[in-house]
């Protein structure tokens, strides 16, 4: 092999009439790959095994193509009871499900046996701490050519240690040049694997130009939601939310907020299209979402959000939200599920 890399690599042209001998060199060691992760325990078709031993080919589908669907899912340790709770987990897998669906590929269990392979999970990593979990749902052929249909899945979840994805003391976002990608491109109410490289480019644009959050626009200009997150935005006392309509995904988060602040707070809440200056003129805007939890927005493009703090309105929203992830309200218990 080192022979045929050398007669590739070190062909001459033939004008050349002389070629210094070649040095002989010892080949670089190859470092070791290793993972914080490797000791863990991740489930892959239909197995537990260590993370290090869960191998996937480098000509793997969905490693070129994107052709995978993906959740994010919370655990929340409750150090009082000492107890991990996982949250709203049959509906995330449900909308995994649908996910799916639309990408011509079938989970493998039901919706009550993943949910139980997820607690086993967590259990068998012996995890009592705040984590999140990761099901992934790709296509599993080593072959090349783009298509969804006729190629087998695979299926695998990884759990995880995890405190917060973004600040929750106030971001500093700054609108994306780059437009939410359209239901009329790829399928935006999925986690479509490949989806998600608008996300990575609206979010490398944002850090690399000293903001900690993009905000996406639609093509028609409305407001959609944030890199992996969804978008609140507070006028006069009422709550709006983007539509499903503007190509956001339809966040259980956003659903829990919303449910959140109508019965708890007794507040209206809106769902209906705004743009870029109404959100300028919001009392207060907030991002949500699994990984993201409740997350104050305090500036946007150089314009201060109200009066450039967390909200008042948001904070409560926010202790709201981590008192019902932790077990602390009754009405609001259902969405649980005790892993220990």
């Amino acid at each position: 092999m080192e022979h045929g890399v050398r007669r590739l690599f070190d062909t001459k042209p033939a004008s050349m009439a002389y070629a210094a001998p070649m040095t002989q060199t010892a080949p670089l060691p190859t470092p070791a790959r290793t993972s914080r992760h490797d000791q863990s325990w991740v489930y892959l078709d239909g197995e537990i095994a260590r993370y290090a031993d869960a191998r996937l080919g480098l000509l793997t589908h969905a490693l070129h193509y994107g052709t995978g669907v993906f959740e994010g899912i919370r655990a929340y340790w409750n150090a009082d009871a000492k107890q991990l709770y996982g949250l709203r987990v049959a509906d995330h897998f449900d909308r995994m499900r649908k996910s799916a669906k639309v990408l011509q590929m079938n989970l493998p269990q039901s919706t009550g046996e993943l949910c139980e392979i997820t607690y086993e999970l967590l259990r068998r990593n012996q995890l009592r701490e705040d984590c999140y979990i990761r099901p992934l749902l790709f296509k599993n052929i080593e072959e090349i050519g783009v298509r969804l249909h006729d190629v087998a899945d695979s299926f695998a979840i990884a759990a995880m240690p995890m405190g917060n994805y973004v600040s929750t003391t106030g971001l500093r976002c700054m609108v994306s040049s780059w437009r939410r990608v359209s239901d009329t491109m790829a399928p935006v109410r999925t986690k479509c694997t490949g989806v998600y490289i608008n996300s990575a480019l609206a979010k490398s644009e944002a850090l690399q130009n000293g903001f900690d959050e993009a905000i996406f626009l639609t093509q028609n200009g409305h407001v959609s939601e944030g890199s992996a997150e969804n978008i609140f935005i507070l006028r006069n006392g009422e709550l709006i939310t983007p539509p499903a309509a503007d190509n956001i995904l339809e966040g259980i988060t956003r659903e829990g907020v919303m449910t959140l602040a109508r019965q708890e707070l007794k507040m209206p809440v809106t769902v209906r299209s705004f743009d870029r200056s109404e959100m300028y003129c919001a009392d207060e805007v907030f991002l949500c979402g699994t990984g993201a939890q409740i997350a104050p927005v305090v500036d946007i493009d150089h314009r201060i959000i109200g009066d450039g703090v967390p909200g008042v309105v948001t904070c409560r929203i926010q202790q709201l939200y981590d008192d019902a992830v932790k077990g602390h309200v009754e009405a609001f218990r259902h969405w649980l599920t005790p892993v220990y």
